[in-house]
């Protein structure tokens, strides 16, 4: 037999792509299907972690300290800025509603070594300021387009923010001042709302990003120590957060 010429074998490796494309398409179209019906369409729960920044723009942690201490040396504004992780579990009763809590802290606070003296002459001190977020959040998911969805949403809860002053010269202080390193604790509310995405890679893990938008509702009165390191927030801030997300759903 001779060999088949060539406008035999294009049209029958074009038929092959074509196949093969529209094979993956309907492979695509029944997984969506299948995740539709399977997963979103019943009650289930979700559990996300979350790692990303907090960002509050207009609240330095000290007048020496501006933009934060994010990773590679980045700056975002002239308030304070650093890594945040956190971890939400919701509750999907319907495809378009999840109901659940969030809490979200900040493990590598911002810290100003030099804070300066504190309210006693000779003390050299340093300054960090923790964050730690328990609260509520609801979310509408109108968006569903292939494995992606998004969804807008509200959250609300209570923040509790720590002023750590730490003085470095240990042998400088005298025992009416007390330990080395003293706390100061804000408690206030929490109330905004925020925007995601996400993409399913499989009936049980997804993928995605969120922003949120807050704003901190905080006392007008700071405490102090006895040496007098005040807390360094008070009546209010705007807040911003961000984060990449990794969830696993799990059916009821």
């Amino acid at each position: 037999m001779g060999h088949r010429p060539e406008w035999v074998a294009l049209p029958l490796l074009a038929l092959g792509l074509g196949i093969s494309s529209a094979a993956h398409a309907d492979d695509v179209e029944k997984w969506n299907d299948a995740l539709d019906r399977g997963v979103i369409s019943r009650p289930h729960t979700v559990a996300e972690l979350e790692a990303g920044a907090i960002v509050l723009p207009s609240a330095p942690i000290s007048l020496a300290q501006r933009g934060g201490n994010l990773p590679v040396g980045l700056e975002i504004g002239k308030g304070d800025a650093t890594i945040q992780l956190g971890m939400h579990l919701l509750y999907r009763a319907t495809p378009t509603w999840e109901i659940g809590a969030e809490v979200l802290f900040a493990p590598r606070p911002t810290s100003d070594t030099g804070y300066g003296l504190g309210g006693s002459s000779g003390l050299q001190r340093t300054h960090s300021r923790d964050y730690l977020a328990i609260g509520a959040e609801l979310r509408w998911i109108p968006l569903h387009y292939k494995l992606f969805e998004g969804w807008i949403g509200t959250q609300a809860g209570g923040i509790i923010i720590a002023d750590r002053f730490t003085t470095t010269n240990a042998g400088a202080y005298s025992p009416e001042f007390g330990a080395p390193q003293v706390n100061e604790r804000t408690e206030g509310f929490f109330a905004g709302g925020q925007v995601g995405v996400s993409y399913s890679f499989s009936e049980s893990f997804m993928v995605g990003f969120t922003l949120r938008v807050d704003g901190w509702l905080l006392p007008s009165t700071p405490q102090c120590s006895a040496i007098g390191d005040c807390a360094t927030l008070r009546n209010g801030a705007a807040v911003f957060e961000g984060g990449f997300l990794f969830g696993y759903r799990l059916p009821l």
